[in-house]
């Protein structure tokens, strides 16, 4: 189960070796309550780039600490694209971190609508130069969902470091 984050080591391993600029990591969860947190400390090596996370369960917390705007879950719901990337830009700043990602959603059993079943989550990733979010339905049972969340999570941070890495390779020349 360790492969995702053991590659998302070696990633930024890789980019420090090839910018000689350290990349720092946070995380700010709310459904998957810490998963993606513990994923990513399993790492030997994890606290020269992770410097830690957040689990903003209840709205409160997402309002006063990580400073999503009260209007953003009014109007979209706690579980929304614009809750989880205002989840993500308020951990990044928060941790002063280079990359943070986040996620939000409806584990279940309990909690859905018609709008938002059960499974439902967004991720959300912010950098320097990034601010994207992603959707997914996930079809397990709570702890399931809990886990494909953090998984999609890793993964989307994974897809990041090797668009981040791809950046700095030397051009061909001819």
């Amino acid at each position: 189960m360790a492969e995702l984050e053991a590659e998302i080591a070696v990633l930024i391993s890789e980019y420090r070796g090839r910018t000689g600029k350290s990349l720092t990591v946070g995380a700010v969860e709310s459904a998957t309550g810490g998963r993606i947190a513990d994923r990513i400390t399993n790492i030997p090596g994890s606290s020269d780039y992770f410097k830690g996370s957040v689990v903003a369960y209840s709205n409160e917390v997402k309002i006063t600490l990580l400073g999503v705007k009260k209007a953003t879950i009014e109007n979209y719901g706690a579980v929304s694209e614009q809750t989880a990337l205002e989840m993500a830009q308020g951990g990044r700043k928060l941790l002063d971190v280079d990359v943070c990602i986040s996620d939000t959603g409806i584990a279940g059993p309990s909690g859905a609508t018609p709008e938002k079943p059960v499974g439902l989550f967004h991720l959300g990733l912010t950098a320097r130069d990034a601010n994207f979010s992603q959707k997914h339905n996930f079809p397990g049972n709570r702890d399931e969902n809990k886990q494909y969340a953090a998984e999609a999570a890793l993964n989307m941070l994974k897809q990041y470091l090797l668009r981040l890495l791809n950046a700095t390779r030397p051009s061909a020349r001819l």
